[in-house]
């Protein structure tokens, strides 16, 4: 049965819950392995942009694109909540056109959108939820406005900044979304959002005290060319791992030593006499 949305809003970790662990994925190989591991949502994040087709931000990706990355992710038929995210400026548009967006990625096999922004995005936010769509919200150091903060750049490091993200998150709460993600805000600051609401918050880089984590797939295993934020950990060098197998098939096929007898059919008796 497939973890959904009602059931993330119920995991509090002050009301005994577990931690939450998302991790994103854009494929089926991907979203298999991350089910199988068993963590509790799959984002197919915007981040695609990024660590699959090698961009610098988030803002170079599609609607189409996205709806790709999340029919493959659905195609592993995962336990995971598949929450898929709205790219760039089709949410920052009029609501009828910001739910029709919202609803291709759930036809797409997404079971949730999640977009960023607070006040700005209540009207949006209200619009999805009411075509029974349901939202995650997504605070803090929010990528898809990286021209605007001038790069990727911790925030909420004033106490009116701080305050201010806390009234976002408890607005986008009482809107209706089911959890928000909280990036790359000082440690205190994820800890008083955690506080302050009754629906999960999920952390990057916005300290321990979350209801959950999310960390980028590729980054937690070590495939991104980029160098990894600080609050990522790396938990494995599969980089290296593709790197030198793809290297020994190299090797033996210059040395003629592949194909071998057991990769190679046998041939029929009489074929060529």
């Amino acid at each position: 049965m497939t973890l959904s949305a009602p059931q993330i809003r119920s995991r509090k970790r002050r009301n005994g819950a577990g931690a939450l662990v998302m991790v994103t994925a854009y494929d089926e190989p991907g979203a298999r392995y991350a089910d199988a591991a068993g963590v509790d949502i799959i984002l197919v994040g915007d981040s695609l942009a990024n660590v699959v087709m090698g961009q610098p931000d988030t803002l170079h990706v599609s609607l189409d694109e996205m709806c790709h990355h999340v029919r493959a992710v659905a195609a592993a038929t995962p336990q995971a909540h598949i929450v898929a995210d709205m790219p760039w400026l089709t949410y920052h548009v009029d609501s009828a056109d910001s739910v029709r967006n919202a609803a291709a990625l759930v036809r797409a096999g997404a079971h949730s959108v999640k977009l960023e922004g607070g006040r700005a995005r209540r009207e949006v936010v209200r619009a999805i939820l009411d075509a029974e769509i349901p939202v995650m919200g997504h605070l803090g150091l929010t990528p898809q406005s990286v021209l605007s903060f001038g790069g990727f750049k911790v925030q909420a490091k004033t106490r009116a900044a701080a305050e201010w993200l806390i009234k976002d998150a408890t607005l986008l709460q009482d809107e209706g979304v089911y959890a928000v993600v909280i990036e790359g805000v000082p440690s205190v600051v994820g800890t008083k959002v955690t506080e302050a609401l009754e629906i999960p918050t999920i952390g990057i880089g916005a300290g321990p005290d979350t209801d959950g984590q999310v960390l980028v797939f590729h980054d937690l295993l070590g495939m991104s060319k980029r160098k990894p934020a600080k609050f990522v950990r790396q938990y494995a060098d599969v980089g290296s791992l593709i790197t030198s197998a793809i290297g020994e098939y190299a090797r033996d096929v210059r040395e003629g030593t592949f194909p071998g007898p057991n990769e190679a059919y046998d041939n029929p008796e009489g074929l060529f006499d």
